[in-house]
């Protein structure tokens, strides 16, 4: 495995945060511990994964945790996180490997005093944090997840980089280095967002090279029937994208669509295999109208309380 030299690597750390923080999610949560206090209804815990560049400490996520207790009554609610530190923690959401990553989220909900003893939990992931936590339902399930919403997601990858400001040559020496070494060993074992890029017109280099999002949409020869099974047992799995979206290209990933990288036509998700075959278990899910999508308003993670409240009302108050 090549190996970088550490300045190497605080250039790149640097570069990333400034070409790609641009998804930091509008309204987040978090209290100290990573768990807003204990819930006093019967609404199913709630677990969130947050997106590129926030941190589980986030102002914005605290306010969060807020408006479900509002919206529908007391609710324990966990905020993920790769590190108890909340810049280590907004440093992995760059930096990292991705499956090592939830492998860490599974052990660490698995054996969550509150969490573990749950019937079930409910999910909500921001941005790339929905892809994460659709890979935690696939691989362990552990408490199993009841409803799945995620907002702005890369659910079938990007095919574009984040663009640099004119005068951010640190930003493009670092993009161009990503763009020619994306498929390498190294960026896919460390670089988060290249693990879920994702281009149609070279679909070879991802279904050999991707270290991520190739194995959890089951797009490989051989595929995980426990993944389609956990899927499909989701009671909801709410897809929602944002109607002005230029940070996530193509914003359609978020419906699991493909868009020709070429010309920009859209196969919608029911056009492709991965549905007609049902390799996920969305099919089976979509047939029992469990499976939604959303078209919302506004630029990536522009949430108003509205639509969260309406969402919490809908997929987390207990019936």
């Amino acid at each position: 495995m090549m190996k970088l030299p550490k300045p190497l690597l605080i250039l790149i750390l640097s570069s990333l945060q400034r070409c790609l923080a641009s998804v930091i999610p509008q309204v987040p949560l978090a209290s100290n511990s990573g768990a807003s206090p204990a819930a006093t209804t019967s609404n199913l815990p709630l677990i969130v994964w947050h997106g590129l560049g926030d941190n589980y400490k986030a102002d914005g996520l605290q306010s969060i945790a807020e408006l479900v207790n509002q919206t529908i009554g007391g609710t324990y609610t966990y905020f993920i996180h790769l590190d108890e530190d909340a810049s280590a923690d907004r440093t992995a959401t760059f930096l990292g490997n991705v499956t090592t990553q939830i492998d860490q989220a599974c052990e660490d909900l698995r054996t969550h005093p509150i969490l573990s003893q749950a019937p079930a939990v409910n999910a909500i992931g921001f941005s790339q944090g929905g892809q994460f936590l659709r890979g935690y339902v696939e691989r362990c399930n552990n408490p199993r997840v009841a409803n799945l919403i995620t907002f702005g997601s890369q659910h079938n990858g990007i095919s574009e980089f984040n663009n640099c400001e004119d005068n951010d040559w640190l930003c493009k020496t670092w993009s161009g280095y990503l763009k020619t070494k994306t498929w390498s060993e190294w960026v896919q074992s460390h670089l988060v967002p290249a693990q879920y890029f994702r281009d149609p017109e070279d679909l070879d280099s991802y279904l050999e090279y991707s270290n991520f999002l190739v194995d959890v949409n089951n797009e490989k020869d051989v595929k995980n029937s426990t993944y389609k099974k956990n899927i499909a047992g989701l009671k909801n799995f709410a897809m929602y994208m944002f109607a002005n979206d230029t940070t996530v290209v193509p914003k359609e990933s978020a419906f699991f669509h493909e868009v020709n990288t070429t010309s920009g036509k859209i196969t919608k998700l029911q056009d492709r295999e991965i549905y007609k075959e049902d390799w996920l278990g969305l099919k089976i899910l979509d047939e029992a109208n469990q499976l939604q999508l959303n078209t919302i308003p506004g630029g990536h993670m522009q949430l108003t309380e509205d639509l969260l409240s309406e969402v919490f009302q809908k997929y987390l108050k207990a019936d």
